[in-house]
């Protein structure tokens, strides 16, 4: 087992998600600079391999076992993580953070619907109702910043720590991590410390999708 066989699977691994290798991380719950290039050489040149505990989180966050990630080391699958983005693209519906609690843009489920969306090529993601929130402000700083593009997933589980999106009763859409949900509340975390956090009952919440990539 060589060294650049373990990132290469982690790159397929990423690839066939749709996500990029800081993606990837972020999905785990790890720093999203973990999987970078620059940190799979130490400083004088020798090579760092990825901990075991980051690849075992990486394959609960995606669902992976554990031998089809020693099929991707062996070489199954392998393709580049660049290859693999420009194969897997496609044109996503978009709208602007700000927009997205106004009326007509989603149904009572949570899916995107009616012409007032944009389109933007984004990394393919497997759910086919997947939709993209383009950030404004500083409310969720410093995890996503004025500008970024997030793709959120209705079909995607969601467990305790993820990042969500989440639309109140009232018509509130706001980003959040989801700190617990029981059988009757939703506690949710703000990105930016300066901000409150929330507690919702579950009639008070129309619908919590998860935020599986983004543009940073």
């Amino acid at each position: 087992m060589k060294h650049e066989d373990i990132w290469r699977a982690l790159d397929t691994l990423a690839a066939e998600h749709g996500l990029s290798a800081s993606g990837l991380a972020r999905q785990a719950g790890l720093d999203p600079t973990t999987f970078n290039p620059s940190k799979r050489r130490m400083p004088d040149g020798r090579a760092r391999w990825p901990g075991t505990e980051s690849i075992a989180k990486v394959l609960g966050a995606t669902g992976a076992s554990l031998d089809a990630f020693s099929a991707l080391v062996s070489g199954a699958r392998a393709v580049s993580s660049a290859a693999a983005v420009r194969q897997m693209q496609r044109r996503i519906p978009v709208i602007g953070f700000a927009q997205a609690g106004g009326e007509g843009f989603f149904d009572d489920g949570g899916f995107p619907v009616g012409g007032g969306w944009d389109e933007v090529n984004l990394p393919e993601i497997a759910d086919a109702n997947a939709y993209a929130l383009e950030i404004s402000g500083e409310s969720m700083e410093p995890v996503f910043r004025d500008g970024d593009l997030v793709i959120v997933s209705p079909a995607a589980p969601i467990r305790r720590g993820d990042r969500v999106v989440v639309r109140t009763a009232a018509g509130e859409v706001m980003a959040k991590q989801l700190a617990r949900q029981s059988a009757r509340r939703i506690d949710l975390r703000s990105l930016n410390p300066a901000f409150p956090d929330y507690s919702f009952t579950l009639d008070q919440v129309t619908w919590m999708h998860r935020i599986v990539w983004a543009s940073q």
